[in-house]
């Protein structure tokens, strides 16, 4: 078996490759093969800088990485991980690792993040032996949108394009898939939620799939939570929060006290890639 990069084969094989490689998992991922085009997309992956495992040609491993620029920092995003089933055990996660890091800091890359379930024990253990280390801890949520809310809602849309991000608050808390970059690529729609004709808070929202990517209240008004999700309930009842960042503890309250569920929570884990990493 051989490693190499990804960018001999073809999309569509590797969703393949992916869909085997996470039956059974702790979420069901979807099956829709436009839904990892178009998120992959927005993500910037790039297979050039991807790599897999090889059996006689056949894909057998794989790790797929986005690469960007992200808060001034070249970096390559795991946005998946995976061995098919009669391949498990052979060390085959660290020995792609052991190539990739060494082809990507040749390529300039700084940096390499990556996303886990708390749950998965070993494939925690696995980026441990790599030398990932916890960097954030994110809490998901999902379910129907439990809010009350006399007060009459006034919203403004305002193409993503055009939005002051450094106005925002707390981006520095979001995950790849929901950063500025990533959001900028995908279907989303930014919502601007007024109160006594100022900005009080605001929502970022995928009307297709109910992800809420972002948002948050601007001050300190009582109401303002109440107002943001009543908001938000108008464009989707059933939403999904992807990776609250667990020192926001505020909105974290704020979703349990709505009914939403805590599906699942997650680590993201990074690795600061040195020569030493590759010699």
């Amino acid at each position: 078996m051989i490693v190499n990069n990804l960018s001999k084969i073809s999309v569509n094989e590797l969703i393949d490759c992916f869909l085997k490689a996470f039956e059974g998992y702790y979420v069901k991922m979807p099956s829709e093969r436009n839904y990892y085009k178009e998120r992959w997309k927005a993500a910037k992956v790039d297979l050039n800088f991807s790599y897999g495992m090889f059996d006689k040609g056949k894909l057998v491993g794989f790790i797929i990485h986005a690469i960007d620029k992200r808060f001034g920092i070249l970096t390559a995003f795991n946005t998946g991980t995976g061995v098919l089933p009669e391949y498990r055990g052979k060390g085959i996660v660290n020995s792609i690792y052991e190539y990739a890091l060494k082809d990507l800091w040749t390529k300039g890359v700084e940096k390499s993040t990556l996303e886990v379930i708390r749950k998965n024990e070993k494939a925690i253990r696995c980026y441990e032996k790599v030398g990932f280390i916890v960097s954030k801890k994110y809490k998901c949520y999902t379910g129907d949108i439990k809010v009350k809310c006399s007060d009459k809602l006034d919203l403004k849309e305002i193409a993503l394009k055009d939005i002051d991000w450094g106005k925002l608050p707390n981006q520095q808390y979001y995950s790849w898939d929901f950063q500025k970059e990533t959001l900028l690529k995908g279907n989303y729609t930014f919502v601007q939620v007024f109160n006594k004709g100022e900005i009080e808070s605001f929502f970022i929202i995928n009307r297709i799939n109910g992800y809420l990517a972002q948002f948050d209240i601007l001050n300190t008004e009582n109401r303002g939570w109440n107002r943001l999700f009543s908001a938000i309930k108008e464009f989707s009842d059933k939403i999904k929060v992807i990776n609250v960042d667990e020192r926001l503890t505020h909105k974290l309250e704020f979703l349990s006290s709505i009914g939403l569920k805590n599906s699942i929570d997650q680590f993201e884990m990074e690795l600061e890639i040195k020569m030493k990493n590759n010699v």
